[in-house]
């Protein structure tokens, strides 16, 4: 069973979105929160495997409640709720450790999907999602900083996959890019994971740019 934790200002959305998820055989509500303070506390208390986090609420944001969240290390996957107008966190959730983002006008049946990829340990980071975090990084001058020496560790071809995946590529995308099955994307990937200390591709998105291995624009 997957353990979700709901948390959102809105009692509304808390209700149905545990309604839907509740009805999955694979998928147990834990509990929910009003605001980050409380979703940290129930957290804690709760031990769920996902939380569900708004990013505006009361008290204390989803974004720093994500952080707090995650810095620890070892705790549950973060997925983003958020709608169109909320484009400028998506940088700095990712930089907190959420997972992935969802749209909460997104479809009964993302919801659902969204929360199993997230618990499986993938990043849930769709490629109009990634585009807009590309842009962000466009406006941002580029850092003249040293590769870091966990690049060092990459083989070419997993370089090169990291690069793929820093441009909003899927593996199945990738692997047709690359002349490779799916499955040895999935086997890069993994290990550029490894390697690097990473939680997710949603993360690795952000490494290969804040380190500079991709350059928005390139």
């Amino acid at each position: 069973m997957i353990r979700v934790l709901i948390a959102d200002d809105q009692a509304m959305v808390r209700q149905g979105f545990g309604a839907l998820l509740a009805a999955q055989p694979d998928l147990l509500v834990v509990g929910d929160a009003a605001d980050g303070a409380a979703a940290i506390t129930q957290t804690r208390r709760l031990d769920p495997d996902v939380v569900l986090m708004d990013v505006r609420m009361p008290v204390m944001d989803g974004l720093e409640a994500t952080r707090r969240l995650c810095a620890a290390g070892g705790g549950p996957r973060v997925l983003i709720l958020t709608t169109f107008d909320l484009d400028d966190y998506v940088y700095e959730a990712l930089r907190a450790g959420a997972s992935g983002f969802l749209l909460k006008d997104a479809p009964a049946a993302d919801l659902v999907q969204a929360v199993r990829v997230v618990a499986a340990g993938d990043g849930l980071l769709a490629p109009s999602v990634t585009r807009r975090l590309i842009a962000e990084f466009a406006t941002r001058p580029r850092a003249q900083r040293p590769r870091p020496t966990a690049l060092n560790a990459l083989t070419p071809r997993e370089t090169e996959v990291l690069r793929l995946i820093a441009r909003g590529r899927s593996n199945q995308e990738i692997a047709a890019d690359l002349v490779v099955a799916e499955q040895t994307v999935k086997t890069h990937v993994g290990r550029i994971l490894a390697k690097l200390g990473l939680r997710d591709r949603a993360q690795a998105v952000v490494f290969a740019y804040e380190s500079g291995l991709v350059a928005a624009g390139e």
